[in-house]
């Protein structure tokens, strides 16, 4: 696939940083699907091994819990991600079918439908039929599927793509949590895995607003916040747990 709207190559017209590129919804989904398993990992694990950690000392069920839950939420999130994006695979794949099936059995209708979604875009009618001529002679199927649908053929999600990006962040983010938790003194765990945590998702929530475009300040505070609330909900829970003797 060649990649004619680049940076270094950008269309007429184009400006500089503008995202005109194919297979832009395919990244936007990995880069979607990685972010969210990154912060789940970090929040979900650190939530589980900080609970633990406040209902006792005992470094065997931090390792047990916190390995359960990076197994576990990676498997889930990948599956997740999995389902998902495959429905959505299905979904097109049937669509690209349909529309396919329909230019061959009524062209001339579809070219009038071309036509009409062109002048309801504002065109005049003679040049919304140029251009449904002149898109058609050159790729009709993604000339309909374009305009019709907002699908392009060459960039049907993967959901194996999708999978992998939502496992691998996960299991990155849920490993960083559990490294001071396992490797630290005692009274250590806690504080430095908070600050770790948090850190963490500075850092994923800052480079997703930075990647999207999107204010890096917002977004930062977003994430650090909710894990914040997540680690402190977590740890009380397991301290009053531990005091009351259930743990």
């Amino acid at each position: 696939m060649t990649d004619s709207a680049t940076n270094e190559n950008p269309l007429p017209g184009q400006h500089l940083g503008e995202p005109h590129r194919e297979g832009l919804a395919q990244r936007l989904n990995w880069l979607r699907a990685g972010v969210l398993g990154a912060n789940d990992g970090i929040v979900s694990v650190a939530a589980v091994a900080v609970g633990v950690a406040g209902a006792t000392g005992d470094i065997a069920p931090i390792l047990a819990a916190g390995l359960a839950a990076l197994v576990g939420g990676a498997i889930s999130m990948a599956l997740g991600e999995y389902v998902s994006v495959s429905s959505q695979r299905d979904s097109e794949h049937a669509l690209i079918a349909k529309e396919r099936r329909e230019l061959e059995e009524t062209p001339e209708q579809e070219l009038e439908e071309l036509v009409g979604l062109y002048e309801a875009k504002g065109l005049k009618p003679a040049t919304a039929r140029q251009v449904a001529l002149e898109l058609t002679e050159h790729d009709v199927l993604a000339a309909h599927l374009s305009a019709e649908l907002g699908i392009d053929p060459d960039d049907v999600v993967s959901p194996w793509h999708a999978a992998l990006a939502s496992a691998v962040p996960f299991t990155i983010g849920g490993i960083l949590p559990l490294l001071p938790m396992l490797l630290l003194p005692q009274a250590a765990r806690v504080p430095v895995t908070f600050v770790v945590v948090l850190v963490a998702l500075a850092l994923t929530g800052y480079v997703a607003a930075f990647i999207g475009g999107s204010s890096r300040w917002r977004a930062t505070v977003r994430v650090v916040v909710g894990g914040a609330i997540a680690l402190i909900a977590t740890f009380a829970i397991g301290a009053a747990l531990g005091s009351a003797g259930v743990v």
